[in-house]
């Protein structure tokens, strides 16, 4: 599900964390108790283009697919994505999941030709970037 968009440039994790946290913040509290996992689809100067909704899961985790987050990029004609979710705990910590799946995401989409830019990770205590790492 498309829930943003707002074309703009992202020049870095800080205003990722920003798109997303305004995203999440427009659901009810209940809401944001559970963990949301987002594509940010990107033209090929980077510029976004939406904001996609792929999974809204649990306290603990949502259930992702490459076949979900790249099924819009394709056909969309994306350049780039770059997946972001929420730690409904407040910790921004990214779990030993959180990691493998970047990684996966990141082989799938180089097999087809889109790149993982970053990861982001948000919560209450602020965000984590996966590719930075800061």
């Amino acid at each position: 599900m498309i829930v943003c968009r707002e074309k703009r440039v992202l020049s870095n994790s800080m205003d990722v964390a920003k798109l997303l946290k305004s995203i999440l913040f427009k659901q009810d509290p209940v809401s944001r108790d559970k963990e949301h996992f987002w594509t940010i689809h990107l033209n090929a100067r980077h510029r976004v283009k939406f904001v996609e909704l792929i999974s809204v899961g649990c306290l603990t985790s949502s259930i992702v697919h490459p076949r979900e987050v790249f099924r819009r990029a394709v056909k969309s004609g994306s350049a780039a994505v770059i997946l972001g979710h929420n730690h409904p705990s407040g910790d921004i910590t990214p779990s030993q999941e959180d990691i493998g799946l970047t990684e996966r995401l990141t082989q799938a989409g180089s097999l087809i030709g889109i790149r993982v830019l970053d990861h982001v990770i948000i919560g209450s205590r602020g965000f984590q970037s996966l590719m930075e790492g800061g």
